[in-house]
């Protein structure tokens, strides 16, 4: 009896356990039986090793093979256990030094004639071999690059079995000159790359980076989007068509800051086990933008599928923003599965197959309009809604989901003088993407021991004890709290954001002012002098307008 034993990893949502993969060789009629709970792509393997091996100048053994993924009570699935097949294959026939694979943890899809094909979710399984205490990985040389973000792990890229069988056995490398491709893709990286559901890399080279500069008027929204960025809260746009709502939600993404080392490394592990990681662009270290349409399944925003879940939406915006134009056209199952990762953070999806976790921590934005038509305003211009469908129509956003929104605005028409003027009082994006990373250097240190990182983490009772408002701060929304106009969970989320406009404003803690204009903010109400604002939410200065449109008309329209 001859018998060899290596290791893999089995992914379960985007955490992986490591898999003992083990060959064991006995005299008896030459079978192949593969144990251990593989799925049908899994199960697959037997043909693709045994072709893999005999193509790469190796004899295959005519005994019978037992090769067992343990533990085996771990659904495995997908075919990133091939390589590994092989190597404990040919080590159990004296091929390879039982000793020298034992201790590497092998990654990699082979196909028919020994080329190692790269798989996806190649970051997160070398993590989770990194917490085993693995030092030395082998991976297709396509992902090498990403397994390489992982420290203190050596990372071996192959091309082939012959080239990893020579590299073990110490032999001159294979003579294998890389494939020139003219004109097409590179077929070993089909599998690699799937077609995203909405999801936009905001920082490559290929993608137009819109800057708010560009959106003309809507001050307030403005000044609600630099809030949102600022301190992580969600954020609700209602208005008529045409007013620029997804124009101000496609300039968030670009508002928050960069991620952090570790932040880079859980949303790129979550694109590579979705397959929406690019080859030539191992790490993603900007806030991931999704915008999926209003027909997505619940599957495609929570997660999900037929087998092991997936990650959805919500995990594809981990850290980034969830936009959801639209949002009442979006079925109301699928709008209030998203209570729970709004408070949490992530997802808990049970499967038969089994349960996993996913994170799930993005800033959601959500675009509506008044009404199925859309012209429904408070001068009720040209709607032709009863006010039944009106109602039906702004009840599919649950008052439960809308408690969960911390800035809540009316986005106007844009007039025409407003349109066609050149306001040299616009701020551009990098203008107001500086001032929310002070604002949240302001955060980080006052929550410099804490768990949290943002103002919209921040639980209320801490808010409320810890860290004490001004005397006054909190009469209107105490008035508020007493009327039954604002929940105990609206009262914390008020906190949030007036601790947010404070840190835009340099100051140590929220005043009266900040605290009105959080609760405008997010009841559409102003009551009283609100906190100061930058110069550039001033009325503009327009030029070039002849239909006599005064400074005055416009500011008493808007």
């Amino acid at each position: 009896m001859a018998f060899a034993r290596t290791c893999s990893v089995a992914l379960v949502g985007v955490d992986g356990v490591v898999v003992e993969v083990q060959a064991d060789l006995e005299p008896g009629l030459a079978a192949f039986t593969l144990v251990g709970l593989p799925d049908k792509a899994l199960s697959e393997a037997r043909d693709r090793v045994r072709a893999a091996v005999v193509n790469s100048g190796e004899t295959w053994p005519q005994r019978k093979l037992t090769v067992g993924l343990s533990p085996a009570s771990v659904p495995k699935s997908g075919s990133g256990f091939d390589l590994a097949v092989a190597c404990a294959v040919l080590a159990a026939a004296d091929r390879l030094d039982p000793s020298v694979i034992a201790g590497l943890l092998i990654i990699g899809e082979l196909g028919l004639d020994g080329r190692v094909r790269p798989v996806r979710g190649v970051l997160p399984s070398v993590l989770a071999a990194a917490d085993a205490g693995y030092r030395q990985v082998v991976v297709a040389e396509q992902t090498a690059a990403e397994a390489s973000l992982v420290p203190g792990v050596s990372v071996m890229g192959v091309r082939s079995l012959r080239q990893l069988i020579a590299l073990l056995t110490d032999a001159p490398p294979p003579e294998e000159a890389p494939e020139t491709l003219v004109g097409r893709p590179d077929p070993l990286l089909a599998g690699l790359l799937l077609p995203g559901i909405g999801v936009r890399d905001v920082a490559s080279a290929h993608v137009i980076r819109p800057d708010l500069a560009d959106v003309a008027g809507q001050y307030e929204a403005r000044h609600a989007l630099e809030i949102a960025a600022a301190g992580g809260h969600h954020l609700y746009l209602k208005g008529p068509p045409g007013a620029g709502k997804t124009m101000l939600a496609e300039r968030l993404p670009a508002l928050l800051p960069p991620l952090t080392e570790a932040e880079a490394l859980e949303v790129t592990a979550v694109h590579s086990v979705a397959g929406l990681l690019p080859p030539n662009r191992p790490l993603i270290d900007s806030p991931p933008y999704c915008a999926p349409h209003h027909s997505t399944t619940m599957p495609a925003i929570v997660g999900g599928g037929s087998g092991m879940p997936r990650p959805g939406a919500v995990s594809l915006a981990h850290r980034g923003v969830l936009f959801l134009d639209e949002a009442p056209e979006f079925p109301v199952r699928v709008l209030d599965a998203l209570r729970q990762p709004l408070e949490s953070g992530e997802v808990m999806i049970a499967r038969s197959a089994g349960s996993m976790r996913l994170p799930a921590r993005f800033l959601l934005c959500l675009a509506a309009n008044p009404c199925p038509c859309g012209r429904h305003s408070i001068r009720g211009e040209g709607c032709e809604c009863t006010p039944t469908m009106v109602n039906r129509y702004q009840a599919r956003l649950s008052g439960p989901l809308l408690d969960r929104v911390d800035l809540q605005v009316r986005v106007s028409s844009v007039s025409r003088a407003e349109l066609l003027a050149r306001d040299s009082r616009a701020e551009s994006t990098a203008t107001v993407a500086a001032r929310v990373r002070e604002a949240r250097r302001r955060a980080a240190v006052r929550l410099a021991e804490t768990p949290w990182r943002t103002n919209a983490e921040v639980p209320g009772h801490e808010l409320r004890t810890r860290w004490r408002l001004q005397s006054d701060a909190l009469t209107d929304a105490e008035r508020d709290l007493e009327r039954g106009l604002l929940t105990a969970r609206g009262l914390d989320r008020v906190l949030r954001v007036a601790w947010t406009i404070a840190d835009l404003s340099g100051r140590d803690r929220p005043s009266r002012p900040d605290v009105r204009t959080a609760l405008a903010l997010r009841t559409g109400v102003h009551r009283g002098p609100l906190a100061e604002r930058p110069p550039h939410r001033r009325a503009p200065d327009f030029e070039g307008t002849n239909d006599g449109t005064s400074d005055s008309d416009i500011g008493a329209e808007q």
